[in-house]
């Protein structure tokens, strides 16, 4: 394979992925920093197909990312290999609004060949090639110039590897007949909706001890108002107001600007600039939240109950057998919100109860519910029994 040299101009960027837009697959990676911003600054692209590889510095003076851009997003007829690929397709997303399509994931891979939850990449190019990764150059600064050689080396290594890897995987898949199996997922990694970050939904992650409508209309004020700020001030959203603080922010609203100073996690500063203006405005603004937006209880997923969630219990018991007789990972075959609605009564739109979720695991899952099966043990293990 043809490893070439730091691609920092537009005219060699372009060409290279003229070449890769013929292929049939590459391997995609990225680093970037993003522990003093808000956006992820992205500092290399790693990119390879079978006969070649490269680093491109989207860093460089002038450099035009259009051409890899393009290839990424609007190349269909090149599938685009990642591991663990959240991040790297967050920060195309930001970049172009969409995200790499067709996807394949060899993480997600990896959980359907029976290689654990979330194998990590050194892992598995250890355990399909044999080969030990330099993990020295792991916590490098990427942001920094001049990049030295072990640490573009270092991160060429983890698409030159990613490209012998894939190959296998996908035979491994085929002689299991599990390929199939992994469309959906895929499908759901590569959905640019996965990667929008809407301010008016980032309360949602903060969590508050109550459900009055007061309260959570002021929660989705606040935070909404520091991701619009922590946006426009590029600073990660933490450093500017804590979660912990919002959530007392919202319990306990301020009488006043005045009243920010006695406020743990704001800075006493807040009592009388422009930004604590800005958020006393958001707090006095806030609307109680509709009953469309209100959450869900904890208790109604829906309609779950104490007996539900001994039902849940059982059936998160019964997936574990399952993963175990099938050698795949549990995550891959359901999910917790899945067993809880399906041990609550729920049937339809459920992805347990269709295709082969449902061969793997969803049809003992539901004739346990209904009460046709249950567990026993024989020989030290547990097996599903038919009921009379």
């Amino acid at each position: 394979m043809q490893i070439h040299p730091l691609i920092t101009d537009s005219a060699a960027l372009a060409a290279l992925c003229q070449r890769l837009a013929k292929s049939d697959y590459v391997a995609v990676d990225t680093e970037f920093m993003r522990e003093n911003t808000y956006w992820p600054e992205l500092c290399l692209v790693q990119i390879a197909d079978d006969k070649e590889a490269a680093a491109i510095d989207p860093l460089a003076p002038g450099i035009d990312l259009q051409p890899l851009l393009d290839l990424l997003v609007k190349n269909e007829d090149v599938l685009k290999v990642v591991h663990a690929g959240g991040q790297d397709l967050e920060i195309v997303y930001n970049l172009t609004g969409t995200t790499p399509h067709p996807l394949f994931d060899t993480q997600i891979a990896a959980m359907a060949l029976g290689m654990g939850e979330q194998v990590g990449y050194s892992n598995l190019v250890e355990s399909m090639t044999g080969v030990k990764l330099d993990k020295g150059a792991r916590f490098t600064d990427w942001s920094r110039r001049p990049l030295d050689k072990r640490q573009i080396d270092y991160a060429i290594g983890d698409v030159t590897h990613l490209v012998k890897i894939f190959p296998r995987m996908l035979e491994k898949l085929r002689k299991t007949g599990r390929g199939a199996w992994l469309d959906q997922e895929m499908e759901r990694i590569a959905d640019p909706a996965h990667y929008v970050n809407d301010p008016d939904l980032a309360w949602q992650r903060v969590k508050v001890p109550t459900r009055k409508a007061d309260v959570l209309g002021r929660l989705k004020a606040i935070a909404g108002f520091r991701e619009r700020e922590a946006r426009k001030k590029n600073l990660p959203r933490g450093r500017l107001i804590k979660d912990e603080t919002i959530a007392d922010l919202a319990m306990h609203p301020p009488r006043s600007q005045a009243d920010l100073a006695k406020v743990r996690g704001l800075a006493s500063s807040w009592a009388g600039n422009d930004i604590g203006a800005r958020l006393i405005a958001a707090i006095e603004g806030a609307k109680p939240l509709s009953e469309e937006e209100m959450p869900a209880r904890e208790d109604r997923r829906p309609g779950l109950g104490k007996d539900g969630a001994l039902v849940a219990d059982l059936l998160k018991l019964l997936l574990k057998v399952r993963s175990r007789d099938a050698d795949v990972a549990s995550k891959l075959i359901a999910r917790s919100d899945d067993i809880d609605a399906l041990a609550a009564g729920q049937r339809e739109g459920l992805a347990i109860l269709e295709g082969w979720r449902y061969e793997v695991f969803g049809k003992d899952a539901l004739a346990l519910v209904e009460g046709r099966t249950g567990f026993s043990v024989k020989g030290g293990k547990m097996v599903m029994s038919e009921l009379g």
